[in-house]
């Protein structure tokens, strides 16, 4: 582990608004800690950032004395790019405001956001943007890699509603990159991932939304899997944007809606969100709802802030994770017996395989209208390893990289840039769009000083 010099973080800290935190320091265990308990780096300082003048300061810091950098903002990312050993992990988590302009239906969201800061403050006044579906999950990383969510069918990607950001290049200089201002930049960040610099605010439309959706699971019995996902892709083909439907192949956790006797059993959970009228998405739900016999069903009107919470329980901090995903562009039966088979496999209770319905509007944009390329896939399918045990971590990984490489025949390439552990997978992140990418990063960042992320390297 790195120690800095005294007189460097001495330095650092004159005119730091904010807090730094060396190994030595009490709350340097904690804060250097993310959500995927896999990962284990230790920075020299971490520089909890309050201001844009403290993230300035940082990027500085670090360019001058040759140390490397991470950025944290949540904190969630599976291959654990907000920490770094032996150089400076700027963190955002204490510039967490939310400022919303209800008549440009517009929010100024900072840095080190979770989706819970951003659906709190919009949905006091009725609108929302398409953005993750665990609550926790930061605003930055998901934005920068594309952003999926309930809403993307019917509003796009998180990227597709992003207006402006502000920027923090490897200079140390501060930009705002828009349509107009940077436009290079701004098709960057959408998609690109953490290439370019740290993202201090973003500036995202806002749509009505709720406050009430149609939301809730409506659970099988395994047995019945293979029927309900071919009837499940049958339906999703015909679905309007305002529905969107993702299904979940899972060990049945103790769920006060499920019978005891199911606890513990494998189950196939499939979850419709619909945003619109209540009475017509009753109409639009009514075949999915009636078809087979589902253990439970639970769909109902709920606060839209309360469906963008179902997911968290499932993916808690302090697990272990490992995950992959493929695109498809449809739903084949050797796809649908892939999921099954691998389910009846999953190394611990934990793990699942999730598939994320897109379509819709998102596949309505220009594969090279912004960074994230993969415009035609109708569903990014995940399989989740999850477990606590540190001495399971060779079985978990290996289902995981198991199903990756059966599904592949089934897949139409590429993969959703957030849902890649490892480092090297520019490629299947960035598609087509890799080239554009890595002059642009020549121009903003031509020593690659921002390279803990799926690294683009300039030109």
């Amino acid at each position: 582990m790195r120690t800095l010099e005294s007189r460097a973080l001495s330095d650092l800290r004159t005119g730091f608004r904010g807090r730094l935190l060396g190994p030595g320091d009490e709350p340097y265990e904690a804060a250097r800690r993310v959500w995927n308990a896999m990962i284990d780096r230790c920075p020299a300082v971490i520089a909890q950032c309050a201001s844009t003048a403290d993230v300035i300061r940082a990027v500085t810091f670090a360019r001058k004395g040759g140390l490397p950098v991470s950025v944290r903002g949540g904190g969630h990312n599976i291959a654990g790019t907000a920490a770094c050993d032996d150089g400076v992990m700027i963190d955002l988590s204490a510039m967490r405001g939310v400022r919303v302009d209800p008549r440009a239906r517009r929010a100024r969201v900072e840095g080190g956001a979770t989706w819970a800061d951003v659906d709190r403050a919009t949905q006091q006044l009725g609108l929302a943007t398409p953005g993750g579906v665990v609550s926790m999950t930061g605003v930055g990383g998901l934005t920068l890699g594309g952003g999926m969510g309930w809403l993307s069918r019917v509003f796009g990607l998180t990227v597709d509603n992003l207006r402006a950001a502000d920027i923090v290049l490897a200079t140390g200089e501060q930009v705002t990159a828009d349509a107009e201002t940077h436009p290079d930049l701004f098709w960057a960040i959408r998609g690109g991932g953490g290439n370019f610099g740290v993202v201090t605010a973003f500036e995202f439309a806002l749509h009505p939304v709720g406050p009430e959706v149609l939301f809730g699971p409506i659970v099988y019995r395994y047995e019945d899997a293979p029927d309900v996902l071919r009837h499940y892709r049958e339906f999703a083909a015909a679905a309007p944007g305002e529905c969107c439907v993702w299904v979940d192949s899972l060990i049945a956790p103790p769920l006060p809606f499920l019978p005891e006797a199911v606890h513990g059993t494998r189950i196939l959970s499939v979850v419709p969100f619909y945003a619109g009228d209540l009475a017509q998405g009753e109409e639009v739900l009514r075949p999915l709802r009636e078809f087979g016999t589902p253990i439970a069903d639970t769909v109902s009107a709920v606060p839209y802030t309360q469906a963008q919470t179902l997911f968290d329980a499932a993916y808690p901090a302090g697990a272990r994770n490992y995950w992959k995903s493929h695109n498809l562009e449809e739903l084949s039966d050797g796809a649908i017996d892939t999921i099954v088979d691998y389910a009846h496999r999953f190394p611990t209770p934990l793990c699942d395989i999730l598939i994320h319905q897109v379509g819709g509007v998102v596949s309505e944009v220009a594969p090279d209208a912004t960074a994230y390329p993969h415009r035609a896939a109708q569903f990014v399918i995940t399989p989740g390893g999850r477990w606590h045990d540190p001495t399971q971590d060779d079985d978990c990984i290996a289902w995981v990289r198991a199903w990756h490489d059966a599904m592949a025949p089934h897949a139409s390439g590429g993969a959703y840039v957030n849902f890649i552990p490892e480092e090297g997978g520019a490629v299947d992140a960035y598609g087509p769009n890799q080239g554009r990418l890595a002059k642009i990063k020549k121009r903003y960042d031509p020593e690659n000083f921002f390279r803990m992320n799926q690294n683009v390297l300039p030109d």
